[in-house]
């Protein structure tokens, strides 16, 4: 077996506007597509990341919460690469999306910093 890359990344979330708000304004993503699935009451909101990789982002009616902090078992975070971590964190921070305290990787001296998407998803900025 070989695998190429990562396709996507699908993340479900529990106010679809609130969180493509987060996505494509925040964030920055861009739009790929954006389907209405009347037979699952879901939105599917397809967005570009670097013009490589994907992330599905889903709504369905009343999603059941996920354990996801501080250690569960599954997903645990996810990471985002960034030029100047600072400059990615003073975004965050105008448009009201607070980031804990940058830290630096022990074992290879990158800088980094966590926050959290509408849903509580921990979501890294990691520097290159």
């Amino acid at each position: 077996m070989k695998l190429n890359r990562i396709h996507h990344i699908a993340i479900i979330c529990s106010d679809y506007e609130v969180s493509k708000h987060f996505y494509t304004e925040v964030l920055g993503l861009d739009i790929v597509q954006e389907v209405y699935r009347t037979e699952r009451d879901s939105y599917k909101l397809d967005l570009f990341v670097g013009g490589l990789y994907q992330i599905e982002l889903f709504s369905f009616p009343d999603p059941p919460e996920r354990v996801s902090r501080p250690e569960a078992a599954g997903l645990r975070h996810l990471a985002f690469e960034v030029d100047d971590i600072e400059v990615a964190v003073l975004e965050l921070n105008r448009h009201m999306v607070i980031a804990e305290p940058i830290r630096v990787d022990e074992h290879t001296g990158k800088r980094f910093a966590f926050f959290a998407d509408p849903d509580g998803l921990p979501v890294e900025f990691y520097e290159k």
